[in-house]
């Protein structure tokens, strides 16, 4: 995730339930997934996943067919990792990232994962329904990364709500 949470914001808040957040995420692994010195990480994966599908305002993350996660989909690259989910509201995700029994692996990241130079988490308000795609994802990481925190594509310390994405009437 990111290490935005540092400013411990309150996120944009949404009352609006025709519009969701997608949150995309890329993690360079410090080892291989199958190395022993991921095995608490690969352990927490299960939990952790359950945990976000029984969420309040949880609305979708990301699978690959016939596993439990995403972990095998490398589109970022052969040791890159990426987490995708949408959720009802920035307050929803905030709470499960930061209020819940993920926050454990968020403290211990650096264990296996490498700290990135560039951004490597990105928010976006999709339409309450759309699931984005992976490209999308990664077209909205490398806007941020190209142009900043902008309506299109956000982070937690610079937040946009639905109405400056240009997705709801003002």
């Amino acid at each position: 995730m990111t290490d935005d949470h540092r400013a411990q914001r309150t996120p944009a808040r949404t009352e609006d339930p025709r519009y969701h957040l997608a949150q995309f995420n890329v993690a360079t692994m410090r080892f291989p997934l199958d190395d022993p010195r991921m095995a608490e990480f690969v352990e927490m994966l299960d939990p952790v996943n359950a945990l976000a599908d029984t969420a309040p305002g949880f609305v979708w993350r990301l699978v690959e067919d016939g596993q439990p996660d995403a972990t095998r989909m490398r589109p970022a690259g052969d040791d890159v990792i990426v987490t995708f989910s949408v959720w009802e509201s920035a307050e929803a995700l905030w709470d499960f990232v930061y209020r819940s029994g993920h926050l454990e692996s968020m403290r211990r990241r650096r264990e296996w994962f490498l700290r990135h130079a560039e951004a490597h988490l990105v928010l976006w308000w999709v339409p309450a329904g759309h699931v984005p795609t992976v490209e999308e994802g990664m077209e909205r990481l490398a806007l941020l990364r190209a142009e900043g925190p902008s309506p299109r594509a956000f982070t937690f310390a610079s937040p946009f709500t639905a109405e400056e994405a240009g997705l709801a009437p003002v």
